[in-house]
């Protein structure tokens, strides 16, 4: 357990790794600082230097939906470097600004990288009846199956990112050992999805709520999705991210409500699971996720999970003194290169 949250490492595996500290730089003090930088500045590189290479991976469960990405190649591929799947947040998609930015870094450090749109994001939108949701890792499970076997030659790595990151651990979990996965990392991942949503509803978080809420409810819908005028206009009355997940995410996905669909998608469950070296990087004063599931899980306990929780860094923030490259970015970058 830990009785302090601050830059923290798990030493007690074969794959120990040591995180720098984490120093915001100015002036982008504070939580809720950090976590507006991604969309106060908006640099997204274009990524053009990169060939691109667009991908449609079939998802096989009868739906006719198909999960789009967009893979890329170094200039020069370093020797033996895995490849790096991307995958975004809630309401996100594979041209998130923090997706081509972690894209950009680690396409310069040699590696191949997969940008993942999860079901029904970005493009995919107008192409899927069904939508992705925190724990529905069997699209992950596709995507990689429809891979050509020479990109994931060299391994894995994964990166996954707030709603992504919960998915993706509880992927590692269920499926992690089935592929020549060699490192992941999770990025302020709501592991506790019910103490998530109850936090991003608090009042100081109104703004907040009220943008992800309108973007959800954008992202429910589509050509192909099967919903009547009646529940096109109950989603529209609905005022609360709970009760949208209880309402239409929930009983869409075959759960009887918002709490049982929290309870069995949240990852802290499947963390002791976990055998892949992976990085669980969160910050004590990220406005959306509290940190107290971080707090009270024994990351002792399992040598393949690594800590980074410092005090600071906002939600997928971390925008820190020295370098314009995102913190986690290069933590991450290195862990990948260590294991």
């Amino acid at each position: 357990m830990l009785d302090d949250i601050t830059p923290a490492s798990n030493t007690s595996g074969p794959h120990a790794f040591a995180a720098p500290p984490f120093r915001p730089r100015l002036p982008w003090l504070g939580g809720d600082l950090q976590t507006l930088r991604n969309f106060l500045t908006r640099r997204r590189p274009d990524l053009l230097e990169y060939p691109a290479q667009p991908l449609s991976l079939p998802v096989d469960d009868g739906s006719g939906d198909v999960l789009l990405g967009t893979l890329h190649q170094p200039a020069e591929r370093a020797a033996a470097r895995p490849l790096v799947v991307l995958i975004h947040g809630l309401t996100g998609c594979e041209g998130s600004s923090y997706i081509l930015n972690s894209a950009d870094y680690l396409l310069a450090r040699g590696h191949a990288v997969l940008r993942l749109n999860l079901r029904g994001a970005g493009a995919a939108r107008s192409l899927c009846r069904l939508r992705y949701h925190a724990g529905r890792t069997e699209d992950l499970q596709a995507a990689l199956t429809g891979l050509d076997a020479e990109l994931i030659r060299h391994g894995l790595a994964f990166v996954g990112y707030s709603l992504g990151a919960n998915m993706l651990l509880k992927f590692l979990a269920e499926h992690g050992r089935h592929w020549p996965v060699r490192a992941a990392a999770a990025v302020s991942a709501p592991i506790d999805l019910a103490a998530a949503s109850r936090r991003i509803m608090e009042p100081r978080n109104t703004a907040y709520h009220a943008w992800l809420l309108t973007r959800m409810k954008q992202d429910l819908t589509g050509p192909l999705v099967d919903m009547t005028k009646r529940d096109r206009r109950a989603l529209a009355l609905t005022r609360t991210i709970w009760d949208l997940d209880d309402q239409f995410v929930a009983p869409r996905n075959s759960y009887p409500g918002a709490a049982a669909y929290y309870a069995a998608n949240s990852a802290l469950q499947f963390l002791p699971s976990i055998r892949v070296p992976t990085l669980a990087i969160h910050a004590q004063d990220d406005p959306w996720i509290p940190s107290e599931a971080y707090r009270g899980f024994d990351w002792s306990a399992n040598p393949a999970l690594h800590p980074v929780l410092p005090e600071r860094g906002g939600h997928v923030g971390f925008h820190g003194r020295g370098d314009r490259v995102a913190w986690h970015d290069r933590i991450i970058a290195d862990f990948i290169a260590a294991t």
